[in-house]
Protein backbone atom coordinates (compact mmCIF):
# COMPACT_ATOMS: atom_id res chain seq x y z
CA UNK A 1 0.00 0.00 0.00
CA UNK A 2 0.93 3.87 -0.33
CA UNK A 3 2.57 5.10 3.23
CA UNK A 4 1.51 8.74 2.38
CA UNK A 5 -1.96 7.88 2.26
CA UNK A 6 -2.12 5.46 4.81
CA UNK A 7 -0.34 8.05 6.82
CA UNK A 8 -2.93 10.93 5.84
CA UNK A 9 -5.88 8.57 7.03
CA UNK A 10 -3.96 7.68 10.46
CA UNK A 11 -3.22 11.05 11.48
CA UNK A 12 -6.83 12.10 10.25
CA UNK A 13 -8.39 9.54 12.28
CA UNK A 14 -6.20 10.93 15.16
CA UNK A 15 -6.55 14.81 15.02
CA UNK A 16 -10.27 14.17 14.61
CA UNK A 17 -10.42 16.25 11.56
CA UNK A 18 -13.77 15.50 10.09
CA UNK A 19 -15.07 16.73 13.74
CA UNK A 20 -13.08 19.78 13.66
CA UNK A 21 -14.49 20.55 9.94
CA UNK A 22 -17.74 20.29 11.26
CA UNK A 23 -17.42 22.52 14.52
CA UNK A 24 -16.01 24.87 12.09
CA UNK A 25 -19.44 25.51 10.56
CA UNK A 26 -21.24 25.22 13.76
CA UNK A 27 -18.98 28.10 14.98
CA UNK A 28 -19.43 29.93 11.75
CA UNK A 29 -23.00 30.18 11.87
CA UNK A 30 -23.35 30.70 15.97
CA UNK A 31 -22.03 34.56 15.44
CA UNK A 32 -24.32 35.24 13.07
CA UNK A 33 -27.48 37.36 14.27
CA UNK A 34 -30.54 35.60 13.93
CA UNK A 35 -32.82 35.88 11.27
CA UNK A 36 -35.91 34.81 13.10
CA UNK A 37 -38.66 37.56 13.36
CA UNK A 38 -40.64 38.02 16.64
CA UNK A 39 -43.91 38.12 14.72
CA UNK A 40 -46.64 40.14 16.93
CA UNK A 41 -44.20 42.65 17.68
CA UNK A 42 -41.81 42.71 14.49
CA UNK A 43 -43.14 43.36 11.07
CA UNK A 44 -41.45 42.12 7.58
CA UNK A 45 -40.99 44.86 5.30
CA UNK A 46 -43.83 43.54 2.50
CA UNK A 47 -43.20 44.14 -1.04
CA UNK A 48 -45.31 46.77 -3.18
CA UNK A 49 -46.20 43.98 -5.25
CA UNK A 50 -47.66 41.63 -2.63
CA UNK A 51 -50.91 40.25 -3.12
CA UNK A 52 -52.64 40.14 0.14
CA UNK A 53 -56.62 41.28 0.20
CA UNK A 54 -58.47 42.47 -2.13
CA UNK A 55 -59.76 45.83 -1.76
CA UNK A 56 -62.57 48.32 -3.48
CA UNK A 57 -61.32 51.57 -4.24
CA UNK A 58 -62.72 54.68 -5.05
CA UNK A 59 -61.81 57.91 -7.50
CA UNK A 60 -60.28 60.95 -5.66
CA UNK A 61 -64.06 62.94 -5.70
CA UNK A 62 -65.22 59.83 -3.47
CA UNK A 63 -67.04 58.51 -6.70
CA UNK A 64 -67.10 54.37 -7.08
CA UNK A 65 -65.02 53.15 -9.68
CA UNK A 66 -66.38 49.93 -9.84
CA UNK A 67 -69.12 49.80 -12.77
CA UNK A 68 -70.47 46.75 -12.87
CA UNK A 69 -69.29 44.26 -15.94
CA UNK A 70 -68.07 41.56 -14.27
CA UNK A 71 -64.94 40.64 -15.49
CA UNK A 72 -63.51 40.59 -12.65
CA UNK A 73 -65.73 37.67 -11.88
CA UNK A 74 -65.14 35.83 -14.98
CA UNK A 75 -61.14 36.08 -14.64
CA UNK A 76 -61.41 34.46 -11.55
CA UNK A 77 -59.98 31.16 -11.81
CA UNK A 78 -61.59 29.76 -8.13
CA UNK A 79 -65.18 31.51 -9.06
CA UNK A 80 -65.00 33.15 -5.21
CA UNK A 81 -66.12 36.75 -6.65
CA UNK A 82 -70.18 37.44 -7.33
CA UNK A 83 -70.81 40.65 -8.77
CA UNK A 84 -74.85 41.70 -9.20
CA UNK A 85 -74.34 45.22 -11.77
CA UNK A 86 -78.20 47.06 -12.12
CA UNK A 87 -78.56 49.85 -14.29
CA UNK A 88 -78.45 53.35 -13.28
CA UNK A 89 -81.96 55.16 -13.34
CA UNK A 90 -80.43 58.92 -13.73
CA UNK A 91 -78.04 57.86 -15.95
CA UNK A 92 -78.98 55.84 -19.36
CA UNK A 93 -76.57 53.17 -20.39
CA UNK A 94 -74.51 53.45 -17.10
CA UNK A 95 -74.31 50.64 -14.63
CA UNK A 96 -73.14 50.00 -10.97
CA UNK A 97 -72.41 47.25 -8.88
CA UNK A 98 -75.07 46.92 -6.56
CA UNK A 99 -73.95 43.76 -4.63
CA UNK A 100 -69.97 42.32 -4.93
CA UNK A 101 -68.70 39.66 -2.83
CA UNK A 102 -65.07 38.14 -2.76
CA UNK A 103 -65.01 35.21 -0.18
CA UNK A 104 -61.71 35.15 1.12
CA UNK A 105 -61.46 31.47 1.93
CA UNK A 106 -61.88 30.10 -1.57
CA UNK A 107 -59.47 33.18 -3.40
CA UNK A 108 -55.99 31.83 -4.68
CA UNK A 109 -54.62 35.43 -4.58
CA UNK A 110 -53.64 35.39 -8.23
CA UNK A 111 -54.10 38.76 -9.20
CA UNK A 112 -56.22 37.92 -12.82
CA UNK A 113 -59.25 40.14 -11.18
CA UNK A 114 -57.41 43.66 -10.58
CA UNK A 115 -55.37 42.78 -13.83
CA UNK A 116 -59.22 42.48 -16.00
CA UNK A 117 -60.62 44.87 -14.26
CA UNK A 118 -60.48 48.10 -16.94
CA UNK A 119 -61.67 51.05 -14.22
CA UNK A 120 -59.10 49.39 -11.94
CA UNK A 121 -61.27 49.25 -8.87
CA UNK A 122 -60.37 46.31 -7.52
CA UNK A 123 -56.60 46.04 -6.28
CA UNK A 124 -54.26 43.92 -3.81
CA UNK A 125 -53.28 45.46 -0.69
CA UNK A 126 -50.76 44.22 1.61
CA UNK A 127 -53.31 43.45 4.35
CA UNK A 128 -52.51 39.69 5.54
CA UNK A 129 -53.75 39.61 8.79
CA UNK A 130 -57.58 38.42 8.81
CA UNK A 131 -57.83 35.54 10.65
CA UNK A 132 -61.04 34.66 12.41
CA UNK A 133 -62.67 32.17 14.36
CA UNK A 134 -65.89 32.08 12.26
CA UNK A 135 -65.04 31.45 8.55
CA UNK A 136 -68.49 33.35 7.81
CA UNK A 137 -66.60 36.62 8.13
CA UNK A 138 -64.36 36.39 5.58
CA UNK A 139 -67.35 36.18 3.08
CA UNK A 140 -66.10 40.17 2.32
CA UNK A 141 -69.20 42.11 1.20
CA UNK A 142 -68.96 45.85 -0.85
CA UNK A 143 -68.67 47.93 2.44
CA UNK A 144 -66.08 46.05 3.63
CA UNK A 145 -64.17 45.51 0.57
CA UNK A 146 -64.40 49.63 0.45
CA UNK A 147 -63.35 49.68 3.88
CA UNK A 148 -60.22 47.42 3.49
CA UNK A 149 -59.90 49.96 0.30
CA UNK A 150 -60.22 52.75 2.23
CA UNK A 151 -57.62 51.86 4.74
CA UNK A 152 -55.26 50.53 2.26
CA UNK A 153 -55.13 53.01 -0.16
CA UNK A 154 -51.64 54.17 -0.51
CA UNK A 155 -50.82 50.11 -0.19
CA UNK A 156 -53.32 49.13 -3.31
CA UNK A 157 -52.33 51.92 -5.89
CA UNK A 158 -48.21 51.03 -5.17
CA UNK A 159 -49.68 47.69 -6.02
CA UNK A 160 -51.24 49.42 -9.32
CA UNK A 161 -48.23 51.21 -10.38
CA UNK A 162 -45.85 48.14 -9.23
CA UNK A 163 -48.29 45.73 -12.37
CA UNK A 164 -48.35 48.30 -14.37
CA UNK A 165 -51.99 48.88 -14.39
CA UNK A 166 -52.00 52.69 -13.43
CA UNK A 167 -49.19 55.36 -13.67
CA UNK A 168 -48.24 57.96 -10.60
CA UNK A 169 -48.13 60.73 -13.09
CA UNK A 170 -50.43 64.32 -13.69
CA UNK A 171 -51.62 62.86 -17.09
CA UNK A 172 -52.55 59.62 -15.86
CA UNK A 173 -54.33 61.04 -12.61
CA UNK A 174 -56.18 63.01 -15.52
CA UNK A 175 -56.96 60.43 -17.02
CA UNK A 176 -58.02 57.83 -14.74
CA UNK A 177 -61.04 55.77 -16.55
CA UNK A 178 -63.62 57.82 -15.76
CA UNK A 179 -66.94 56.33 -17.67
CA UNK A 180 -68.36 57.32 -20.29
CA UNK A 181 -65.63 60.29 -20.55
CA UNK A 182 -63.52 60.73 -23.96
CA UNK A 183 -60.36 59.66 -23.70
CA UNK A 184 -59.32 62.92 -26.00
CA UNK A 185 -60.74 65.11 -23.62
CA UNK A 186 -59.19 65.05 -20.59
CA UNK A 187 -59.87 68.90 -18.98
CA UNK A 188 -63.68 69.93 -18.73
CA UNK A 189 -64.78 72.79 -20.77
CA UNK A 190 -65.21 76.24 -20.36
CA UNK A 191 -68.27 78.04 -19.80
Amino acid sequence: MDTPAQTKRFLDAVLFREIWKAMKVTFKHMLHRPMTFQYPREKRTIPDAHRGALGLLRYDNGQERCVGCDLCEVACPSRCIKVISEEDKSLPLQRYASEFYIDITKCVFCGYCVEACPVNALAMTKMYEYSTHDKRTLLFDKERLYDIGEQHLEDAKKYLYAHNQEDDDEESRAYRYHFPQPIGKTEAPDS
